[in-house]
């Protein structure tokens, strides 16, 4: 977890959105329906907008998932691997080993 949004999430008001949403979707992942287990920003939190409640308590900008499909969402996505292919921090091909 970032530290800005520490405090954040152990706030009152984001423990009882997060157990509502949880309630509302019937703890089953959005993407694969299995067990869901985390609640996810589709809009990630910044410093910029972590005051925001329009993003950090909003529903719309929520969604229910399970690990696996939080963690490919945070990891596969940003992946230097790319259809067997492998790039660098400024995105230039670089040789596997």
């Amino acid at each position: 977890m970032k530290e800005y949004a520490k405090k954040f999430y152990q706030s009152t008001a984001w423990k009882k959105c997060r157990k509502s949403y949880f309630n509302l979707k019937h703890g089953l992942c959005e993407r694969c329906q299995g067990t869901g287990k985390i609640v996810h920003h589709k809009l990630y939190i910044t410093p910029q907008n972590i005051n925001d409640p329009d993003i950090t308590l909003n529903f719309n900008n929520l969604e229910l998932l399970c690990q696996d499909c939080h963690n490919k969402e945070h990891h596969d996505k940003y992946s230097p691997v790319v259809d067997g292919l492998m790039f660098d921090a400024d995105g230039s091909l670089v040789q596997r080993c």
